[in-house]
């Protein structure tokens, strides 16, 4: 177990290593390089020569990775210009927002689709399942933003239950303290990714009960419902624990369209304002911390197999 871990540990460290390469390899790629981004168009040749010396950029691009790998072991993804301060500042200042709403919704929707994608299973063939089905590939294939304004339409405008958005100057932990107000945009990335998870629970199941060992179970004298939750569904929930590492980078990075329909002021919508007002380094610092998150995220999802089945922990052996 120690060397697997090791192993996908220094996988991860040398992935996150290329990452920060080809970042650092983008931030030169700007074009008319970053003082143009700040300064703007106009901007002569003496204040870009200004301000390229007064930030390093005028050293040699292999001084200006190491300054930039050394200011990121300190923290330092660099200055926002729109914000008027450290890129740090600006996103740890937008995370916990992101962690809540999306961790909260990930959190709900795997609760209500590992239970439909078994009920699916139980129910399979059955206008029950082809009704879920059809729920599930509806709601799979619309786009966040067509489902986020339809709720809104609907349900603030049209019957006024629910408020538009949540208030934008409340706090990460607001959703508890006010969950009304965080109900449309909770149910928004919910819907999507209950239809996600329980299409993979669903056939995860499936192929699992179809396992020799299930058969003996059976043959045994097992009740269907010993079969169903003490055998079948341990390993059924592999595929979805590596969703579920996989969804990291969204809890991290933020639902992008749903933040921006519903003006909730996260990583998402940080993003999105970033990219429109051409903030490279903010642009380039949410980039970075979303792969970075993707790489985490793999490796928990590689640690939770390695519990699940104790079979990977020896795979190269």
């Amino acid at each position: 177990m120690l060397g697997f871990l090791v192993r996908r540990l220094a996988q991860a460290i040398i992935v996150v290593l290329g990452v920060v390469l080809i970042v650092f390899i983008l931030s030169q790629l700007i074009p008319g390089g970053e003082c143009r981004a700040v300064l703007g168009p106009k901007a002569t040749i003496a204040n870009c020569a200004h301000f390229n010396r007064l930030n390093g950029f005028d050293l040699p691009l292999w001084d200006q990775f190491y300054h930039y790998v050394l200011g990121l072991l300190q923290g330092n993804l660099g200055y926002s210009y729109k914000f008027n301060q450290g890129v740090t500042a600006v996103i740890m200042e937008r995370l916990p927002k992101t962690l809540v709403l999306v961790g909260t919704a990930t959190l709900v929707a795997l609760i209500i689709a590992i239970p439909l994608g078994i009920l699916q299973v139980v129910k399979r063939n059955k206008p029950s399942d082809y009704v879920l089905t059809a729920v599930s590939f509806i709601f799979y294939a619309m786009p966040p933003f067509l489902l986020g304004t339809l709720l809104i339409i609907w349900l603030a405008f049209d019957a006024n239950i629910f408020p538009v958005s949540p208030p934008g100057n409340a706090s990460a932990w607001a959703l508890f303290s006010d969950p009304r107000a965080f109900v449309l945009p909770v149910v928004t990335l919910c819907a999507i990714t209950i239809a996600s998870f329980s299409r993979y629970m669903r056939s995860s199941m499936m192929d699992a009960l179809a396992e020799d060992y299930i058969r003996t179970a059976r043959a045994k004298g097992a009740s269907n419902r010993r079969v169903l939750y003490g055998h079948a569904l341990r390993n059924a929930l592999i595929p979805i624990l590596t969703l579920l590492g996989l969804s990291l980078p969204a809890i991290v990075s933020g639902a992008v369209i749903t933040e921006d329909v519903f003006n909730y002021p996260g990583m998402g919508q940080l993003t999105v304002y970033a990219a429109s007002n051409s903030d490279i380094p903010l642009v380039l610092g949410t980039t970075l911390v979303a792969t970075v998150a993707t790489v985490v995220g793999s490796l928990l999802a590689d640690i939770l197999y390695a519990v699940a089945d104790p079979r990977i922990r020896f795979g190269s052996s």
